[in-house]
């Protein structure tokens, strides 16, 4: 029942602040979803202190003449995500406080509505409930996006639209021509996950070829991976600051997240045939967006191809398919939510003090506002992997199992590591060091709202970086199960 509480709550709470008082959506919005993370929390001390469950189940049925069930399944590789989710919404609520937001109902309710959808994604144990919820979670930042946006919001956001929609009706079609397979081994149809990996299974070379292709293009389109990651950017840059904070933050995650519970045990022999090849593209990716964000003079822009490099190592961690490379994946989601959300809060309040993006035109912040010196230095320390801070044992454990896979791809890969300290440490040698100028001299510190936010950010990259196993934990048996169950 827990699993389909955390599906109710954030949208009764969306639908609360909607038809609520818009002097109080606020503050609303972050009490309801602070109680989604108390829920959340409470679902996760479950599993993690009874890892012989295994999982939290809830199915009943939907449309039965199609053989359709609203089934929820929350096992460890589920719960990570879940609880990014759920941690990190309330902080992007909060960081929104210093911000006036015109129709700020509509604002939050969309923010909790994503809430939802993103929670079934990742819970969803049906191909057809996966399929709503994945098309449900792009309708509230497509309209975030378009309304609160920058300038040219119509023109970037009806692209990332276009992406995104073409990606799910391929992904669509997979999943029914895989249902039509599910009749023969479960006598009668069904949107099952563990049908459809019957079904998958059983098919021959070319068919699972096909739906090899179809499935992934849409988790390609949504991470992005290269050559697919054209809308990132632009989006990136454009958005609201809180509507790049739940893409790169949560929603780039169902993308990895397909990958490793759509795709791969789906279809093995299609995975171990073009495997190498998504792994190439991966690896190319990362190495792309390094290079690119080393010439960014826009700091929001620079974090963005940031982004896109740390989600191509993710992926091609995943498409490793072994237990570090697994293990790698899922504890770097979860940094990477984190990380990426507390760098663009940063780049909020710089530019919402300073009027700008552009790197060249700042410096000497650390002068006027210590505090907010040391925190931008924690996060950004954590985006490079620094040991003692959660983006190392991630990183650590997908480099070995990309070396695992291929030694000469993970030493590829890691050059990665060099470019990522280059662009990240000079960023931020040429905005907080030297001497102050017109647009910095009256940069004040962190107000306590802005503490509230990344105060418990930096709390939990030193936490993870010191204690990982409390995620490695509960991810491991679900990992161990999939591994045991699909053979590339």
């Amino acid at each position: 029942m827990i699993t389909l509480l955390l599906i109710l709550l954030p949208l009764l709470s969306a639908l609360a602040v909607l038809i609520g008082n818009p002097a109080s959506a606020k503050k609303t919005a972050l009490f309801l979803a602070t109680a989604e993370l108390i829920l959340a929390s409470y679902a996760f001390f479950l599993l993690y202190l009874q890892p012989q469950s295994a999982a939290i189940i809830f199915s009943a049925p939907w449309i039965t003449s199609l053989g359709i069930r609203f089934s929820l399944n929350l096992d460890g590789i589920s719960m990570v995500l879940v609880l990014l989710t759920s941690m990190l919404t309330p902080l992007i609520i909060l960081s929104s406080f210093g911000a006036a937001y015109k129709n700020p109902r509509a604002f939050y309710a969309l923010v909790l509505f994503m809430q939802m959808a993103l929670t079934g994604v990742f819970m969803a144990a049906d191909g057809f409930l996966f399929y709503i919820f994945w098309e449900l979670a792009l309708i509230p930042v497509y309209f975030i996006c378009l309304i609160w946006g920058g300038d040219d919001r119509a023109r970037i956001t009806l692209r990332f639209f276009i992406y995104t929609l073409t990606g799910s009706l391929f992904m669509l079609l997979g999943l029914i021509f895989l249902y039509q397979h599910t009749a023969v081994l479960n006598g009668g149809h069904s949107f099952d996950i563990n049908a459809l990996y019957k079904a998958g299974q059983a098919l021959n070379e070319k068919g699972q070829t096909f739906v090899f292709f179809c499935i992934f293009l849409a988790f390609a389109v949504k991470m992005p991976l290269f050559p697919f990651h054209s809308w990132q950017p632009d989006t990136y840059t454009n958005a609201p600051a809180q509507g790049t904070m739940l893409l790169s933050g949560i929603m780039l995650k169902m993308g990895t997240y397909g990958l490793l519970r759509w795709l791969m045990p789906v279809v093995p022999l299609a995975t171990s045939q073009w495997g190498p090849t998504a792994i190439t593209l991966a690896v190319i990716g990362l190495l792309y967006a390094s290079c690119i964000a080393i010439v960014q003079k826009d700091f929001k822009r620079l974090i963005a191809y940031s982004s896109m490099a740390h989600v191509g190592l993710i992926a091609a961690g995943i498409m490793a398919f072994n237990t570090q490379g697994l293990q790698g994946a899922m504890l770097q989601m979860f940094s990477h939510g984190i990380n990426v959300v507390g760098l663009f809060f940063i780049i909020d309040i710089i530019s919402t003090r300073t009027g700008t993006f552009e790197i060249n035109k700042l410096g000497g912040i650390r002068n006027v506002a210590p505090q907010f010196a040391a925190v931008f230095l924690i996060v950004l320390l954590a985006s490079v992997a620094l040991p003692l801070t959660n983006g190392f044992p991630g990183e650590f454990l997908l480099f070995s199992g990309i070396f695992r896979f291929n030694p000469w791809v993970a030493a590829i890969a890691g050059l990665s590591v060099i470019l990522g300290a280059v662009y990240m440490l000079r960023s931020y040698q040429t905005i907080m060091l030297g001497e102050t100028n017109s647009l910095t001299a009256s940069f004040s510190d962190l107000s306590l709202e802005e503490k509230s936010v990344l105060i418990p950010i930096v709390l939990i990259i030193i936490v993870l970086g010191i204690y990982p196993k409390i995620l490695l934990d509960i991810t491991a048996p679900a990992i161990q199960q999939l591994l045991s169950n699909v053979h590339l």
